[in-house]
């Protein structure tokens, strides 16, 4: 693509906004993915939905694969969250665990808004782990950039991370929900467009885990551990002469 990937990908997305000039709201899938549960707040919902719309529309023009966007696991997702899972608190105690934002994402399965986690731009060796449980998910090794605003990686760790069963159509068409496999808090997606990342481990794997850096902490081999809630350091660029 001669504008490269992300820049086609937004300018794809921004004149399918704004041609149709259709609300996010009214639109309803076949699968349900855009009915939001009342104790989401309006302005995430209408997030969530215009950015499952969004991608609706543009799969056919840039291929599925392409977007790989995360997307909310309220509604498409019934299995329980806690049943079935080593690790498990009741609603109360998760709330007073964890930070607003891990609940979000951990308990309720909704997505952050892209490049709102420091741990996007983290490069230090590393593991990274569940904000919820402390079980390790993923390592610096499969960290790469991705250039969607989410930390990516090609790989997880063995038994850390568990898949959403989908067919291998859903699968490379939209992605699978991706859980902590000790507390059943969701993680993000993963998505089959590895091949699209040259020179990263991506390539190598095939698949790229698209993760929700508030669902994690990172544990550096040097230094204090880091929790992927806490947003991006502002870089100051000091233009005197």
């Amino acid at each position: 693509m001669p504008f490269g990937r992300q820049a086609t990908l937004l300018l794809a997305i921004l004149l399918i906004e704004s041609s149709f000039g259709l609300s996010p709201s009214g639109f309803d899938s076949n699968n349900n993915k855009n009915n939001v549960p009342p104790r989401v707040n309006q302005k995430e919902a209408e997030q969530q939905s215009r950015r499952q719309f969004a991608s609706d529309l543009a799969k056919p023009i840039l291929g599925s694969t392409i977007l790989g966007l995360p997307t909310s696991a309220q509604a498409s997702v019934p299995k329980s969250r806690t049943e079935g899972y080593d690790y498990q608190l009741s609603d109360e105690e998760w709330k007073k665990k964890l930070t607003p934002r891990q609940y979000e994402i951990l308990r309720d399965g909704g997505t952050e808004k892209p490049y709102t986690s420091i741990l996007e731009a983290e490069e230090r060796p590393g593991k990274y782990s569940c904000a919820g449980c402390g079980t390790e998910l993923f390592t610096s090794e499969a960290k790469f950039h991705s250039g969607t605003g989410w930390p990516s990686y090609a790989t997880a760790l063995e038994g850390g991370v568990e898949v959403k069963q989908v067919s291998k159509f859903e699968a490379n068409l939209a992605g699978a929900e991706i859980r902590c496999a000790t507390c059943g808090g969701h993680l993000g997606d993963v998505f089959n467009d590895g091949w699209i990342f040259p020179g990263t481990p991506a390539y190598d794997s095939g698949k790229r885990f698209c993760v929700d850096g508030s669902a994690l902490v990172f544990r550096p081999i040097q230094g204090d551990d880091v929790m992927g809630d806490l947003y991006p350091q502002r870089r100051v660029v000091d233009v005197s002469y």
